[in-house]
């Protein structure tokens, strides 16, 4: 009698035990437990921690609330100004309904890969090419709220997505750096313009002082020489003023004029050469005295 209450008794911690493990379910802090009963959404969403189901009659699905980052496949669309490029983007979301995420949709990951890779096909039809390189941030928020608005029925909120990367065509790339290349020629033709226009205002001003003190000329020559003169060579510089040359350049003209001109005297060419050279001499000699 008393070895079959035991054995009872046995049997019974034996299917006891049995039984709260085919009911035990732990839930782990990022997660939340959904328990369909019969196939029914029943009670609550389970918190983390231990949980008892009822076993063959309850199922639980874990539903992980993590962020969870998903990389959306490049796609090659044409823009509002008929450039074809190819964007990639990624897009970081979460889980905040779990039931939602479970009953709503069958599969929210796949749910949320094709709105964003829709998204990112109307965005790149709706910009245009500059936009897409300079203005990420508008065009982020804009596809932010395109995948955002029907993810919120599936219990999904979608925390960012950045535009990853833009890539050009070949010819689209050397056109772009030939602008660049002209633009910045300009700019720098433009500033050497500029500078080229102060620096004679400059010079300009400094012709005007110099030609109200006269001394500040000659002091500037001696500068010159000084610096010329610093330098170990054997170059002699002697500054001449240009009116002392066009004043010797007048001075020939005058007496170029107002002397006659020299008597030719033939020379024979039929005589000895000696004879010829001291008849050229004789020639010479009496233009001079003339």
């Amino acid at each position: 009698m008393v070895e079959e209450l035991i054995g009872a008794v046995a049997a019974a911690g034996t299917g006891g035990l049995v039984y709260l493990a085919s009911a035990a379910r732990v839930v782990k802090q990022y997660e939340r437990g959904v328990v369909f009963r019969l196939g029914r959404l029943h009670g609550e969403v389970r918190r983390p921690g231990f949980n008892l189901i009822v076993p063959a009659v309850d199922r639980m699905r874990k539903v992980n609330l993590q962020i969870v980052t998903m990389p959306v496949p490049a796609q090659e669309g044409i823009t509002r100004d008929n450039v074809t490029v190819r964007v990639d983007a990624v897009v970081y979301f979460k889980v905040v309904d779990p039931a939602a995420a479970v009953v709503n949709v069958e599969d929210y990951r796949f749910a949320v890969s094709q709105m964003a890779q829709t998204s990112l096909r109307s965005i790149i039809g709706k910009s245009e090419l500059d936009d897409l390189l300079s203005n990420r941030e508008k065009l982020n928020q804009g596809l932010e709220l395109m995948i955002d608005s029907p993810a919120v029925e599936w219990g999904v909120t979608i925390d960012r997505v950045e535009i990853k990367d833009v890539s050009l065509p070949d010819t689209m790339k050397r056109s772009m750096a030939r602008q660049a290349e002209a633009d910045r020629e300009r700019r720098a033709r433009l500033i050497n313009a500029d500078a080229e226009y102060q620096a004679s205002k400059k010079l300009s001003q400094a012709a005007q002082q110099m030609a109200d003190t006269p001394s500040a000329l000659q002091l500037r020559l001696l500068q010159t020489v000084m610096a010329v003169a610093a330098e170990k060579n054997s170059t002699l510089v002697l500054p001449i003023p240009v009116e002392l040359l066009r004043f010797l350049e007048r001075g020939h003209q005058e007496g170029s004029q107002q002397a006659p001109a020299p008597e030719e005297r033939p020379v024979d060419t039929t005589a000895h050469p000696a004879d010829t050279t001291e008849q050229a001499i004789d020639a010479l000699r009496h233009a001079v005295e003339q």
